[in-house]
C-alpha cells in the first residue's frame, strides 16, 4: 500500500510579498539601531556630552513659530509647536495680532537687538558652544550676545535684575542637557510673527545628541501674564563641519553709526 505524501504548506504570493517586505523595513532599522549603539558621542573627561561646536538650524521657525502659508515678507512652514497653536490668553492674543501688524518696524531683530531665549537657537545664523565642566557658553553670530549655562550646582540669585537672555542654570539627566533660564525682561519677540512674552518667561530645555554631528533641542515655555498653559517648541540643530568655519560679526545696530565712526579729520 502506496504511503501518502502530506503536502507542505506553501505561502501564497500574497504572504511572500509581505514577507519580504517586512524584511527590507526591519533590516535596514536594525542596522541602523546597532550603528547608533556604536556611536560614540563627543564627552568630556567627566564624561558628560561635549556640545562644543559651531550649531545651526535648518528650520524656518524664525519667520513664524505656528504653521502658516506664505506672505511677501516669508515662505511657507510647519511651525515647530506642539500642538501647532501657542495657548495665547484673549487680551495678550490681541497684542501678539498687533505686534504681527507692526512686525517690519517693530520686531526687536530689525533694531540689531539681542534675539533672547529661546529664539537665538532657531534663528537662522550660526552660534558656537565653549563648554567646559561647570558651564557652557553660547556664542551667537547675530550681536555676538553671549549667554552662559551654569552646570556647576549653583541656584538663580534671589533679587537679581531682569536681563535680556535670562539666567541659565542646567543640570544632567543621563545624556541630556537641562537648563532652568528665568529673569528675563519684556524686550525680545519669538520670531517675525509678533510672537512674545512679559518679564515672567520661564523657559526649560533640553538638549540631547542624536548623533556625533546632530543635537535634539526642545524648549518649553510657560508665561503666566501671557499664555494660559505651558508649550513647547522643538528643532534639530546641525554642526557646521565645512572647513574654516566660524563666527562673523553682524553688529546690525551699529550701521547707523557707520558715517561717523571712526571720527574723521575735520574738513574745514
Amino acid at each position: 500500500m502506496k504511503h501518502q505524501l502530506k503536502k507542505q504548506p506553501r505561502f501564497s504570493k500574497t504572504g511572500m510579498t509581505l514577507l519580504l517586505v517586512a524584511s527590507v523595513l526591519v533590516l535596514p532599522l536594525a542596522s541602523l539601531n546597532a550603528a547608533a549603539a556604536g556611536v560614540k558621542l563627543p564627552r568630556l573627561s567627566n564624561g558628560k556630552p561635549d556640545f562644543s561646536g559651531i550649531w545651526q538650524t535648518t528650520s524656518a521657525a524664525d519667520y513664524d513659530l505656528e504653521p502658516h502659508s506664505n506672505r511677501k515678507d516669508a515662505p511657507p512652514g510647519p511651525g515647530i509647536v506642539e500642538g501647532n497653536v501657542i495657548p495665547y490668553l484673549p487680551k495678550a492674543l490681541e497684542q501678539k495680532k498687533k505686534n504681527f501688524e507692526a512686525r517690519e518696524t517693530d520686531d526687536p531683530r530689525t533694531k540689531g537687538w539681542t534675539l533672547g531665549v529661546p529664539r537665538g537657537i532657531y534663528y537662522p545664523e550660526p552660534f558656537q558652544i565653549f563648554q567646559r565642566a561647570n558651564d557652557l557658553n553660547i556664542v551667537h553670530q547675530f550681536g555676538h550676545s553671549v549667554r552662559t549655562v551654569y552646570t556647576n550646582g549653583s541656584e538663580h540669585p534671589e533679587d537679581p535684575w531682569d536681563w535680556w537672555l535670562g539666567d541659565s542654570r542646567g543640570h544632567w539627566e543621563g545624556d541630556t542637557l537641562i537648563v532652568d533660564v528665568r529673569h528675563f525682561n519684556d524686550k525680545t519677540w519669538f520670531d517675525r510673527a509678533g510672537n512674545y512674552h512679559s518679564d515672567a518667561l520661564h523657559v526649560i530645555e533640553r538638549w540631547k545628541y542624536l548623533d556625533p554631528n546632530t543635537i535634539e533641542y526642545k524648549a518649553t515655555i510657560e508665561d503666566p501674564n501671557v499664555f494660559s498653559r505651558p508649550w513647547e517648541v522643538s528643532v534639530i540643530l546641525n554642526r557646521h563641519r565645512e572647513q574654516n568655519f566660524q563666527l562673523i560679526e553682524d553688529y546690525r545696530f551699529t550701521l547707523d553709526y557707520d558715517d561717523a565712526y571712526p571720527p574723521k579729520p575735520d574738513k574745514q
